[in-house]
């Protein structure tokens, strides 16, 4: 008989299957981390998303932490029992026996991160390329849709409304003044396409409650579209370092019923603001309206 126990052992078995028991464990668990409820798990330290698209970062983000918390224990589960099981004995003073090019331990160690790497990006890009989708023109549906243009330009933004469903005689523009913050309003439950555009450096459009960003880069036309769901005031700011004044570039979100909102653009056409903030590097000056010009 082996001096090490018999093969049939309970040591030995545990030795052999408790591995492949955590690995069966931790890849079944990673494949299903990013698939859970949002409403049902903490937030993790992001805000309460405010727009459709918002939950579904939100659900890539709690399924990740999900992850990684199992690949962990998953991790010092194997530590710790390493450190129990192939600690020295007290009575005995041979060296345990060595496991040396074991080709099944080391498939193993090397295929599990591929699937876990493979699992992750699966639902990274399943998620980022659903949050980057957004009608097109020649869509029927474009037709429901409200075009907005965002302007970032050096050091505060304007807001183009160019196109809704009830809004269809021409854009009016919203931005304030050098000592105001300009406010973007938004219709609840209503899809809005984001035109992002700057006449200067680059900058980047960001609302925390929004759960996403995006560049605003001069000569590129930049898009993304959401829903708003939760009616409200919203914080927002430039995210990319621009200059000088980049603390200055903040601005406020309202979310509205589609009632105010509609109130809201007859009141800035009512104030004269029918034309459209300067937006693009080489647009000519007839069509344009210099930010804070107005009164």
């Amino acid at each position: 008989m082996s001096p090490y126990g018999s093969d049939r052992s309970p040591r030995r078995w545990m030795r052999r299957r408790v591995p492949q028991l955590l690995a069966l464990g931790l890849v079944t668990a990673t494949a299903t981390g990013c698939s859970v409820d949002s409403k049902d798990l903490p937030r993790l330290g992001l805000p309460n998303p405010a727009t459709e698209q918002g939950h579904r970062v939100l659900s890539l983000w709690q399924g990740s932490w999900i992850a990684a918390l199992i690949v962990g224990a998953v991790v010092w589960g194997l530590i710790l029992w390493s450190i129990v099981f192939h600690r020295r004995s007290r009575t005995k003073q041979e060296i345990p026996p060595q496991t040396r090019y074991n080709l099944p331990l080391e498939v193993l160690y090397t295929v599990i991160p591929g699937i876990i790497i493979a699992v992750f990006f699966y639902f990274t890009a399943r998620d980022e390329t659903k949050i980057q989708e957004t009608t097109k023109r020649s869509d029927p549906a474009f037709q429901s849709v409200n075009v907005i243009e965002v302007v970032g330009f050096q050091w505060q933004w304007a807001f183009n409304y160019k196109e809704g469903p009830m809004n269809k005689t021409g854009a009016v523009y919203d931005t304030g003044s050098t000592k105001d913050i300009p406010t973007l309003y938004l219709p609840q439950g209503q899809k809005v396409q984001f035109e992002l555009n700057s006449p200067d450096v680059i900058h980047s459009f960001y609302v925390p409650s929004f759960l996403y960003k995006l560049d605003v880069i001069p000569g590129k036309t930049n898009k993304f579209e959401i829903t708003p769901e939760v009616l409200g005031d919203y914080d927002g700011k430039c995210a990319e370092l621009c200059g000088a004044d980049h603390s200055r570039m903040l601005f406020k979100v309202k979310i509205v019923t589609p009632e105010e909102y509609q109130r809201h653009l007859a009141l800035l056409k009512e104030q004269g603001q029918t034309g459209a903030v300067r937006s693009q590097i080489n647009m000519p000056a007839q069509a344009e309206h210099t930010p804070g010009s107005e009164k």
